[in-house]
């Protein structure tokens, strides 16, 4: 009978236990694509917070699976160009991005060839796209 009561109980104990569901936490932004080549031809950032800017980066080859129609509601954009450089080497994209009360604060980091670094001889452009998962007003640095 001891036995029985037992075994009851273990597969009472095992059919009541619960699986803890991690939380999904979005994190505040991220880098939907970094190229070294392919950008403006003038150093500029911009923030793209309407549907018809957004529609503009769905359209891009590297970007059209990566942003979703829903995401207008919910993030913005950031486009980061260095513009033009003389030779390979160049990169650009982000080093923070902090969240305060009232905004986003985005420091971008922009990385250039070592002197006397062995780098391609040809134009570059490159460009930097940031999905920030927040509608706050952006701050660039």
């Amino acid at each position: 009978m001891k036995k029985i009561v037992f075994a009851l109980l273990i597969v009472i104990l095992a059919s009541c236990s619960s699986t803890v569901k991690p939380v999904e936490t979005k994190s505040l932004f991220e880098v939907l694509t970094q190229q070294v080549d392919g950008g403006a031809s003038i150093r500029f950032f911009e923030i793209l917070s309407e549907s018809n800017e957004i529609a503009m980066l769905q359209n891009d080859e590297k970007l059209k699976n990566k942003i979703h129609s829903n995401d207008v509601q919910t993030s913005n954009f950031v486009v980061l160009n260095m513009g033009e450089k003389a030779s390979g080497g160049y990169k650009i994209g982000v080093e923070s991005v902090v969240e305060t009360d009232k905004n986003i604060i985005i420091t971008v980091k922009e990385t250039v060839p070592e002197p006397n670094a062995m780098v391609s001889q040809m134009m570059t452009y490159p460009y930097c796209v940031v999905k920030i998962n927040s509608k706050k007003e952006i701050i660039i640095k």
